[in-house]
């Protein structure tokens, strides 16, 4: 099935797609390592989260790395998808026909993909993705690195998952997860793998130390398969 956006047809990738997820997503062709972006399809109410989306998406260019995200053109997701592209790095956006009524997808991409549902957007960004990182945001973007995180926890990736706590912002889920393992129901060594970072600098050296090219995620079990 295909669709037009932006005046271009887009082939929809499909949850039958990602089961030859290799196939539906060819990586072959980009120069840099992609990290992904959790964030919010608001601004906020502070202009500090604006501020970090920018400056993370120019340090990501700075940097020699590309993004993929979300794929709209508004809030966060569009500030920093603006500056990665204005720094010349790659950006793709993976976004859900469903979405398109909600969200304005992003028109200056090196690559946008379509898909069917959000499973199917969350597969495709993890397989694209060498890195994690959460900026501010809502249910949607918890639920990301929530999920992420809980893939790590089950030998699915090994790839770095970086909290990017913007003005405090995650400090109570932070306490939280915590008080999680605290109790029992979460494993010390996996709270530590959701690393927390104050500033887009110490989130950059980190990732320029960590982040491993061919790490490969797991997508077929992913996928259910």
């Amino acid at each position: 099935m295909q669709m037009n956006i932006n005046n271009g047809m887009y082939e929809v990738i499909t949850s039958q797609d990602i089961t030859n997820i290799e196939k539906a997503v060819d990586k072959s062709a980009l120069t840099m390592p992609l990290v992904a972006v959790y964030c919010g399809s608001r601004l906020g109410n502070d202009v500090v989260y604006e501020q970090a989306a920018r400056e993370l998406g120019q340090a990501l260019a700075d940097n020699g790395m590309g993004l993929v995200y979300g794929g709209a053109s508004i809030g966060l997701m569009g500030a920093v998808a603006d500056e990665v592209i204005q720094g010349g790095a790659e950006a793709v956006g993976v976004i859900p026909t469903f979405m398109l009524k909600h969200e304005i997808a992003h028109e200056q991409l090196t690559r946008l993909h379509l898909t069917d549902t959000m499973h199917t957007r969350k597969t495709v960004m993890a397989e694209y993705a060498d890195a994690f990182i959460t900026l501010p945001g809502g249910l949607g973007t918890l639920e990301e690195i929530m999920e992420i995180a809980t893939w790590r926890q089950l030998y699915q990736h090994e790839k770095p998952m970086i909290i990017l706590n913007i003005n405090g912002f995650y400090d109570r889920m932070i306490e939280h997860l915590k008080y999680t393992t605290e109790q029992g129901f979460m494993k010390q060594q996996d709270l530590e793998r959701l690393v927390v970072c104050n500033t887009i600098g110490d989130a950059i050296d980190l990732l320029q130390t960590m982040v491993k090219i061919d790490a490969a995620v797991n997508t077929e079990k992913m996928a259910g398969n």
